[in-house]
């Protein structure tokens, strides 16, 4: 592969992650539709419908921060927004309102990534002290 090749593959720094956070986006929509139009139902799907869909756009935004503490900020509300889709993800199998199999990987990935930008700010938060 040739440096123009190459130069057309390299992502851009984080680039991964935030097609992630909209891959995640876009399953957690599915889920939502797919849930039963009961009052519980109906609870969660309008929760999780914001907490699932807003850290696509707010590492989308912390990526373009202003400063470092901006950045930090704006990744802190990804990780709570990705807590917050976890519960519920977990109380839709415990109330057993979608199959497991429907869920469990989407938990996972929710995971993976609260794992991934909790990794993120700590890691910003030691080079702001620096």
């Amino acid at each position: 592969m040739g440096p123009k090749a190459a130069a057309t593959t390299r992502k851009r720094k984080g680039e991964d992650i935030e097609e992630r956070t909209i891959d995640f986006a876009a399953r957690i929509g599915r889920v939502v539709d797919a849930l039963p139009e009961t009052r519980l139902g109906r609870h969660i799907a309008g929760q999780l419908v914001r907490s699932g869909t807003s850290p696509a756009a707010n590492y989308a935004e912390a990526c373009a921060a202003e400063s470092k503490n901006d950045f930090i900020h704006k990744l802190g509300i990804v990780l709570k927004e990705l807590r917050e889709s976890g519960v519920w993800l977990k109380l839709i199998g415990k109330a057993e309102l979608l199959p497991p199999p429907r869920v469990a990987p989407l938990l996972d990935e929710c995971e993976q990534l609260s794992k991934i930008i909790g990794q993120s700010v700590i890691t910003a938060k030691a080079s702001r002290s620096r």
